[in-house]
């Protein structure tokens, strides 16, 4: 599936971008910033970003559980996540006004 329109990024290619970051440091933290730049890309309009962001989230969650042997361990982030874009709300229109129109 395409995640970036702009880069022509796939979810694949932010998903093994992630895994190679934790590979490196398994407790770092993982930005899009950060994705982006080891794949030598830039964000250009940043409506994926949020993508990349539950994206980076699933990733990291998953690479963790498969470390860890007791679920207790694990918390998780996506839940939290969604919690608090219920809590503030969500802008399906990725910021975007109203009347803007693309092309």
């Amino acid at each position: 599936m395409l995640v970036c329109h702009c880069n022509l990024i796939t979810e694949k290619e932010i998903e093994d971008a992630i895994i190679e970051l934790l590979q490196a440091d398994p407790w770092q933290l993982v930005v899009p910033a950060k994705v982006y730049h080891s794949l030598k890309k830039r964000g250009r309009c940043c409506g994926c970003f949020p993508n990349v962001v539950e994206t980076i989230i699933r990733v990291t969650e998953h690479y963790h559980q498969s470390l860890v042997t007791s679920e207790m361990d694990v918390v998780s982030h996506l839940d939290r996540v969604r919690d608090l874009r219920v809590q503030y709300g969500s802008r399906s229109h990725e910021g975007r006004k109203t009347g803007h129109r693309a092309a």
